[in-house]
């Protein structure tokens, strides 16, 4: 395997699967993780790239007294209004692509040559994100362990956890999509660590 190209991998999966904890381990072996989801809520926090469009767009009611934007009032009008929701993404889905092109540059510019884009909804974004990376690496579990798993970390009720995970793409829809899966369940961390040492080699990490 050649170390020298610089491989862009996808990773995603479903709520509850492990895919903060892969990326940890990707990230430990020396991979760059550019976080998207946590780009999405930078460009929304005080002081973020999209404030000054949202104001412009939405009015200043959608800002909250902390200078960013105000989630609830956010989902509320696009829920009423479908179109809202297009002018919301219109706003942010291009800052995104741009910090995320910028972090990627930065790393490449310090030494790595693996760059995980770590995307809950890569899926649900279809080519989007997908002609933009080399793999596509799906963490994998079924849906009972999710909602044993995120019951555990956050406490939420069975029943909303079950509505998290219907607003995202069917298990069936992720791993079609996938090159690579790591099938998390029933494993000891050393084994996922085992797991994704395999997967890592295949990218010279």
């Amino acid at each position: 395997m050649n170390t020298q190209r610089i491989w862009r991998i996808g990773l995603t999966g479903g709520i509850g699967s492990g895919k903060s904890t892969v990326a940890g381990m990707l990230a430990t072996r020396g991979a760059a993780v550019i976080d998207a989801d946590a780009i999405s809520r930078s460009v929304t926090a005080p002081g973020g790239r999209a404030i000054a469009a949202i104001v412009q767009a939405f009015g200043p009611a959608m800002i909250d007294t902390q200078g960013a934007m105000d989630r609830q009032a956010m989902r509320e009008t696009v829920f009423q209004n479908p179109e809202a929701k297009k002018q919301l993404e219109a706003i942010i889905h291009p800052l995104v692509s741009q910090i995320t092109a910028e972090q990627a540059q930065t790393a490449v510019h310090n030494g790595h040559r693996v760059l995980v884009f770590d995307v809950p909804l890569l899926v649900e974004s279809g080519e989007r994100w997908r002609k933009q990376v080399d793999r596509v690496v799906v963490v994998d579990c079924d849906a009972d362990t999710q909602r044993q798993r995120v019951m555990a970390r956050s406490g939420l009720a069975a029943e909303e956890i079950d509505r998290i995970v219907s607003l995202q793409v069917s298990r069936a829809q992720r791993l079609a999509c996938a090159d690579v899966v790591i099938f998390n369940q029933g494993l000891s961390l050393a084994e996922l660590e085992a797991e994704v040492a395999q997967v890592a080699a295949d990218f010279g990490l």
